[in-house]
């Protein structure tokens, strides 16, 4: 059966919240916006996944919560993994075996410096920066084909089909 792993950095946050961590950091204003839209683009290209799971940051809670909003995913659905908040690659790919076997696409909502790590994993070298260097920059979707286990991601296992911003 073949897989798709979406990825989504959590949107635009407010850096000028008076939140009492970086845990509870809030979406701006602009990521508000950018959210939903994200989750209407995803609906439109008929990417509507059949697992999501996301860090319970407040940040990626709401992007995750208006993102799903759009595609008519139930938000009691959503999985919320602490582990995703400041994960490297061996915990992102612990979170990813622990997706259903039968969920065909996945996104996971989470935050950098893992997920561009994650995405250079998963499928090697072939990344190509854009010229900003920011493979993943706030609201961003990575599209990756996935092998058919979500418990066996091998280095260069998966191929990027595309990398696609809000605006």
């Amino acid at each position: 059966m073949p897989r798709e792993l979406l990825l989504l950095r959590h949107a635009k946050s407010d850096w000028d919240s008076d939140a009492a961590s970086d845990f509870e950091r809030p979406l701006a204003k602009r990521g508000k916006n950018d959210a939903p839209k994200v989750g209407s683009w995803l609906y439109r290209e008929g990417l509507v996944p059949d697992h999501v799971v996301s860090s319970p940051a407040e940040r990626a809670r709401q992007t995750a919560n208006k993102v799903c909003k759009r595609m008519d995913f139930k938000k009691k659905q959503i999985v919320w993994d602490a582990e995703i908040y400041e994960a490297d690659v061996p915990a992102l790919l612990g979170v990813l075996a622990r997706c259903p076997g039968e969920a065909a696409t996945v996104l996971l909502v989470g935050h950098n410096p893992g997920l561009e790590e994650l995405v250079l994993h998963l499928v090697g070298e072939e990344v190509e920066r854009p010229a900003d260097g920011k493979l993943l920059p706030t609201a961003t979707v990575a599209r990756l084909e996935m092998p058919d286990d979500w418990s066996r991601l091998a280095a260069g296992s998966a191929h990027l089909v595309s990398i696609t911003r809000p605006r």
